[in-house]
């Protein structure tokens, strides 16, 4: 094995290890520096200790922490100034007892003011919801909608592959591009990365103005390839609007092979808080093309009408705070009676570990949906290896059985529901570009309840004592899933 670098002299090796030892304290002083939480610094550090080029190589693509850096400006965006002006407003009505929420946001005040601060989210009423479950339904009600477009079509997403479905998305929009409708695409660079030029190249020749968000390149890969849009955003003529867990791919039709069918859930939004969404895609637009686009072709008037109570956030390496991160830590330690969390990748910071089981040693009843059977096979035994420490204080947990799950979704109380694009995880909560639609609204909330009992039905529970059974080898897997999980 080293007979090839035996060319090497002595000298020039001790250079290089040297090298290596200064880059590698170099970046472990950095990593304290930052004062991130020590159960990431101790990760990070263990990985340049023990795997000193491995682990540099890592640190450099996925370890960096740019929030603080700041490297993501949204200065100039005029409709976002204008709407955090907005919420800014109603929070100061709010505190002075001016502003009257509606009875289900009145249980849950402190998280509508968290919201309207952290991330300047604006409390919208006059709103239609629907629940989109799985991919038929799903797209069905998207390209429907895309089917009636006059002024413009927007839409970003993760993952858009080149398969049945995707090629049936692009058919609509050439069509649509050609009728005079304004069409804007946003797709994220890593998960699009196997699109193909000539899919793209299509769109750009019938009008589509087709953008990947943060394009990963040599030699500008490390600071870019670890902060994905993994936000799922369609807007329609500014009217309605679609945001959840299902990407453009054939797999949330027709399933995984040797898994079996995809169960995912998706939001249909008409009305106030589609306003919300198209600000969130104004802004990544902006962020890419420096390009704004306002006015009331695009955004129509707050009406405050009677319907369900909706805040629509967004968080990422853009924002300030952890943004959906601190409001699922709200809703978790708010409940006073029930909570139903469904994830598809369970791997939560340290705080969201501590506020499952207290709010469950507290007495309130937590129940927990992850898969049994995963697209990833890191994330699953990382999944598993939080779910012994839950069920010791009292979270029940289930693993779905009729195929993979991938819905986001949390239920407090039956007044407050949680639908969006963020995983339970270190990588959605404080890595990447997310989107969550927060809504306080009975019910809606009894709906998703319905749903989940439904999917309860089709899942096993785990109970603590067989789970502690479980093999040696299982928990060799779960205890390495674990130890990288606040670097996955």
């Amino acid at each position: 094995m080293w007979g090839s670098w035996s060319f090497l002299h002595p000298s020039l090796w001790g250079a290089i290890s040297l090298l290596f030892l200064i880059t590698s304290l170099a970046i472990a002083i950095i990593v304290i520096s930052e004062k991130r939480s020590p159960y990431k610094t101790a990760a990070w550090i263990l990985a340049l200790v023990l795997l000193p080029v491995i682990g540099l190589v890592f640190y450099l693509v996925f370890g960096q922490e740019y929030r603080k850096k700041k490297m993501f400006s949204r200065r100039g965006l005029k409709t976002l100034g204008k709407f955090r002006s907005l919420s800014s407003r109603q929070l100061r009505k709010l505190q002075a007892h001016e502003y009257l929420l509606p009875e289900a946001a009145r249980e849950k005040e402190k998280l509508v003011k968290l919201l309207m601060n952290n991330s300047h989210s604006l409390l919208t009423t006059g709103n239609r919801l629907r629940i989109l479950n799985n991919g038929k339904n799903c797209f069905n009600a998207i390209f429907g909608a895309m089917e009636r477009a006059r002024h413009h079509i927007h839409l970003e997403y993760y993952i858009v592959e080149d398969d049945e479905i995707g090629n049936r998305l692009k058919d609509i929009l050439m069509r649509k591009s050609k009728e005079g409708v304004e069409v804007r695409m946003i797709i994220d660079d890593v998960g699009s990365w196997g699109l193909s030029r000539k899919y793209i190249r299509k769109l750009k020749s019938a009008g589509v103005d087709v953008r990947p968000f943060m394009e990963v390149r040599f030699p500008r890969l490390t600071p870019r390839v670890n902060y994905r849009n993994h936000r799922k955003i369609v807007v329609v003529d500014g009217v309605i609007g679609f945001t959840g867990g299902i990407n453009v791919a054939d797999r949330y039709l027709k399933g995984l092979p040797g898994i079996g069918p995809w169960r995912d859930t998706h939001l249909q939004v008409e009305g106030d808080a589609v306003a919300y969404l198209q600000v969130i895609f104004a802004a990544d637009w902006y962020f890419i093309t420096k390009e704004s686009f306002y006015g009331q072709d695009y955004f129509t008037s707050i009406s405050q009408s009677p319907g369900p109570a909706v805040q629509i956030t967004a968080s990422g390496p853009d924002s300030d705070w952890d943004n959906i991160g601190q409001a699922f830590f709200a809703a978790i330690t708010g409940a006073r009676k029930r909570i139903a969390i469904v994830t598809p990748y369970l791997m939560p910071p340290p705080p969201i570990v501590t506020a499952l089981k207290t709010t469950a040693l507290g007495g309130v009843e937590v129940k927990l949906l992850i898969p049994e059977f995963s697209d990833a096979i890191i994330s699953k035994w990382c999944s598993f290896s939080f779910v012994e420490e839950l069920l010791e204080a009292g979270v029940r947990v289930f693993f779905y059985q009729k195929g993979f799950v991938h819905s986001k979704l949390i239920m407090v109380d039956g007044v407050l529901s949680a639908i969006g694009t963020a995983n339970l995880d270190f990588r959605s909560l404080e890595t990447n570009f997310e989107v969550t639609a927060f809504v306080y609204d009975e019910a809606f909330t009894r709906q998703l309840e319905a749903y989940f009992s439904h999917d309860l039905r089709n899942s096993r529970e785990i109970i603590y004592s067989d789970w502690k059974k479980r093999l040696r080898i299982s928990r060799m897997k779960e205890s390495l899933a674990h130890l990288i999980s606040p670097m996955y």
